[in-house]
């Protein structure tokens, strides 16, 4: 709490925050639109919609969305050094707490779906049901959940009544009342990425074994489904590093509060902003099919807009 509160009173200089709130908008703007176009393609396509892989695509899409709004909401206060009640930073930390591991247990799920068809392609259309998907989603959520209701239950056991009453900057640190809190987030931080780990290497070394024995077009789709795979695993390495990052920059704050500023910022474009826009890279980009979707959804749209120009 008082490393939160020693915030206030020291301000970065108004064009070096305005120059780095600015890049911020339009690097989240541009995310953000190529998410909800994708959302939009997907929700049009009964095929995407009943696709396993497609289900946790889109479910990934719409995880990044929102963290990248609450994030970039955090990011405003900070840089501003806007106070706001306990209250609401809590609905804010919920809401990160949640999406930052949704993300990443659904690129886990995604390439257990992706092993599950090259490895045992019989099984797949019995495994990979929309009804599974949806089954799949709530366990994602459920399990995302576990470390938010830990750290949260521990903050309102240890906390005094007089910190519901007050007004600060809403942070992660906030919530860390003692020194063995932040050793049981690092835990609970390693066990998940641990588990994560080695699913994508067992994954990738499965595949790895049927692309060898696999020829013509099968060996193609297997050389494809291990590419995604290997993105998934670089993916979610960036993501696992973010996890890291509260730790790096709370030691960083104890030295110097501008190179803390510095330190966060650096560590919000490349370990949040950047895992977060490979989705639509990875899926969006590179399926054939969900990208001559999204190919025509575009167009269309151009279209549409260009023929009702015309009769103004």
């Amino acid at each position: 709490m008082g490393d939160n509160n020693s915030w206030v009173g020291v301000v970065p200089t108004q064009r070096q925050m305005s120059t780095e709130v600015v890049i911020v908008q339009v690097l989240i703007t541009v995310f953000l639109s190529v998410n909800f176009l994708q959302i939009r393609t997907f929700l049009m396509k009964e095929v995407f919609r009943t696709t396993m892989r497609y289900i946790l695509f889109a479910n990934t899409l719409l995880s990044d969305s929102l963290f990248l709004i609450l994030t970039d909401i955090v990011l405003i206060l900070i840089c501003f050094q806007v106070l706001i009640d306990i209250s609401l930073c809590i609905i804010i930390y919920i809401g990160l707490s949640l999406y930052t591991f949704v993300t990443q247990v659904t690129l886990t799920a995604m390439t257990l779906e992706r092993f599950v068809a090259i490895c045992m392609p019989l099984r797949h259309g019995e495994l990979c049901t929309m009804r599974n998907s949806l089954h799949c989603i709530l366990i994602i959520h459920g399990i995302s959940c576990i470390p938010l209701s830990v750290f949260l239950s521990i903050f309102f056991a240890s906390a005094a009544r007089t910190v519901y009453t007050q007004h600060l900057m809403c942070a992660a640190e906030v919530f860390i009342l003692h020194s063995w809190q932040q050793h049981l987030r690092s835990a609970i931080n390693q066990f998940y990425s641990l588990i994560m780990c080695v699913t994508i290497v067992f994954c990738y070394v499965k595949i790895m074994k049927v692309a060898k024995v696999a020829s013509g077009e099968n060996r193609a789709s297997t050389k494809k489904g291990l590419q995604t795979v290997a993105l998934h695993a670089f993916q979610l390495i960036l993501c696992l590093i973010s996890l890291w990052c509260p730790f790096i920059e709370a030691a960083v704050l104890q030295i110097d509060f501008m190179l803390f500023m510095n330190v966060r910022y650096f560590n919000y474009i490349v370990f949040v902003l950047t895992p977060r826009c490979l989705s639509p890279l990875i899926y969006g980009l590179r399926d054939e099919k969900f990208f001559l979707a999204v190919k025509y959804n575009v167009c269309f749209g151009l279209q549409k807009k260009k023929s009702s120009l015309s009769f103004v």
